[in-house]
């Protein structure tokens, strides 16, 4: 072969080396940051990889020319700059807070567990009678603000004549944070119960949804907290306990995710930085409160578009190409760490059955017909709380119930309101502690 033909094999020889390279030293610096957890914003890492990749390149051009010395030093050059990448914030470090929402005042108020809260107040509007036992919401997340459509929602509610509150748990929206390992369920439980006290009307009804109806139902399990809570509405919860997290996942009619249009938007997983960060904790390769993206700039950096599927997740299928908007950019937040360290105390956490069994607050469960959550979860609450008067399985819709679509707003709240004001039910009773087995055979 002529040597003019070596030099293209010869050159891609060199490329495929400088690859393997620039790849094993990328993967090094990745495990040197899960080995450290992310310390000093990742650059004692990255100072490590650098330093045994030149130290590496020095011994491989040590009986080369002084020009061909400079080769191996052109992947370590490559690898540096990837892995600087993940170092430096181009976020905020400190909390940014959402600025304030033109139709309804935010007020803080510190609880007594040390939590310091956002809280929103609708009072009781319209032209029917007025409901003297205050309405409180706890929202989904967990540690997300309150949607722009779930504040919609609330102000339908206070039309009916509802004093409805809400407060964004500790680390969500406009409340401040705490440090990360105050996270807990056991701490929103009695954030929740902080809250009720510090409203001073005496015993209030809560409406959770997702990881807000799972606060709830633990609260409804917590006789001090429970004493507060005149009655409890559960919707859509989410896993309660430890072995609720272990269950086989059974859901329900095809949700839109995977047919819904992509998002669009910005996208902090498109950022080195943030992918990597987000990407490790997902994976339990990096602590919730690790020191490569702290808390804070955790928060700045996430975005609506970083849930991917996710919201699509929450609607039916036939609604795949028309699901609103259920959020400004401006009020988006979500700190992925601290959910991460709820969810994970949640997973830790022994059987609650045994306790709720003892609850005496009359609740409501509601399920979604295309709920995107595990339908154990939602039984299991229904087997386990005899307290549990009525369940509603409302058709038609995902697991973001009030979504603005159609008529399921006022769906969902007449099937609200009626429950809180001892009427009959808009659905029928379904399914009952009797119909659990043939409606996790029937509804999949």
């Amino acid at each position: 072969m002529p040597p003019s033909a070596k030099r293209p094999l010869r050159f891609a020889g060199l490329l495929l080396a400088a690859t393997a390279a620039v790849s094993g030293l990328v993967a090094f610096f990745l495990a040197l940051l899960v080995a450290t957890d992310g310390a000093g914003s990742g650059l004692p890492a990255w100072a490590a990889t650098v330093a045994v990749a030149v130290v590496a390149a020095l011994w491989r051009g040590r009986r080369r020319t002084w020009r061909r010395r400079l080769v191996p030093f052109l992947p370590v050059l490559v690898a540096a700059a990837l892995t600087l990448s993940v170092c430096v914030p181009t976020v905020p470090t400190t909390r940014r807070h959402p600025p304030a929402l033109s139709f309804v005042a935010t007020g803080h108020w510190r609880l007594s567990t040390g939590s310091r809260v956002a809280v929103y107040h609708y009072p009781p509007t319209g032209t029917g009678p007025r409901h003297h036992v205050p309405l409180v919401y706890l929202n989904g997340g967990p540690v997300r603000g309150i949607s722009v459509l779930d504040h919609r929602f609330l102000q339908r509610l206070a039309g009916q004549g509802y004093d409805v509150y809400a407060y964004e748990q500790a680390g969500g929206g406009r409340s401040d944070l705490l440090p990360m390992d105050q996270y807990s369920i056991t701490r929103s439980v009695r954030d929740l119960g902080a809250f009720t006290e510090k409203l001073g009307k005496g015993q209030v009804d809560v409406l959770g949804f997702s990881a807000g109806a799972v606060v709830l139902t633990r609260a409804l399990a917590d006789p001090a907290v429970a004493a507060r809570l005149h009655r409890a509405v559960i919707a859509e919860p989410g896993p309660v306990d430890g072995p609720a997290t272990r269950f086989a996942e059974q859901k329900g009619r095809p949700s839109a995710r995977g047919i819904a249009p992509p998002v669009t938007g910005p996208r902090s997983t498109h950022v080195p930085r943030y992918a990597v960060a987000f990407g490790l904790m997902r994976l339990g390769l990096l602590s919730p409160g690790n020191g490569l993206v702290g808390q804070a700039e955790g928060v700045n950096a996430f975005t609506a578009a970083d849930l991917g599927g996710d919201t699509a997740s929450g609607y039916c299928a036939r609604d795949a190409h028309r699901i609103p908007v259920e959020d400004t950019a401006e009020n988006f937040t979500f700190s992925a760490a601290a959910s991460l360290r709820i969810q994970q105390t949640i997973k830790d956490s022994p059987s609650l059955a045994p306790l709720l069994r003892r609850s005496r607050t009359p609740a409501m469960l509601m399920i979604a017909e295309c709920t995107s959550q595990v339908r154990q979860w939602q039984t299991a609450v229904l087997a386990d709380n005899p307290a549990v008067r009525r369940t509603q399985y409302m058709p038609g819709v995902g697991h973001h119930m009030w979504n603005g679509l159609d008529d399921n707003d006022q769906r969902a709240a007449a099937v609200i309101t009626a429950f809180l004001q001892d009427e009959p039910a808009p659905l029928p009773d379904y399914p009952t502690r009797a119909d659990i087995p043939a409606f996790l055979r029937d509804h999949k």
